[in-house]
């Protein structure tokens, strides 16, 4: 999204000089009023209207060879975990630095795709039909024939 105007910051400022309030000039220039307070503020504070500049955004923590070596790591070993991963790395990273490094290189970590059934444990509840509950037949005799 593009900054707006300096033209259009400085109208708005001379308007806000002449009494309208932030909602009108919101109204009348079709911009947030969050926006035209912020405007105003800073102004107040620095003097200044334009735009800012925007900020660069951090390079990835691992990039480069390193992304090489996880994509290495994930091919031969799929099913590893992301702590085992940064492990293997050594790079001394976040868990969350690797992830994101597997985002970017499009990979994902899948888990193997067949694992033994625990026969100790039931894993999963019953799935039951409807609303109610199963019920044992009644115990109870007819007293009417």
């Amino acid at each position: 999204m593009k900054a707006y105007s300096d033209d259009l910051r400085e109208r708005i400022l001379k308007d806000s000089a002449e009494g309208l309030e932030s909602w009108e000039l919101s109204e009348k220039y079709d911009v947030s009023r969050s926006w035209v307070d912020r405007l105003k503020q800073r102004f107040r504070e620095t003097g200044e209207i334009s735009a800012r500049k925007p900020t660069k955004t951090r390079p990835p923590v691992i990039a480069g060879r390193d992304e090489q070596r996880l994509m290495a790591l994930v091919k031969t070993k799929p099913d590893a975990t992301l702590n085992e991963l940064r492990d293997q790395l050594a790079l001394g990273v976040s868990r969350m630095a690797v992830w994101r490094a597997l985002q970017r290189l499009g990979m994902t970590l899948k888990k193997k795709s067949f694992t033994p059934q625990n026969r100790l444990v039931r894993t999963s509840p019953n799935r039951e039909r409807g609303g109610k509950k199963n019920k044992q037949a009644s115990t109870r005799r007819r007293l009417y024939s």
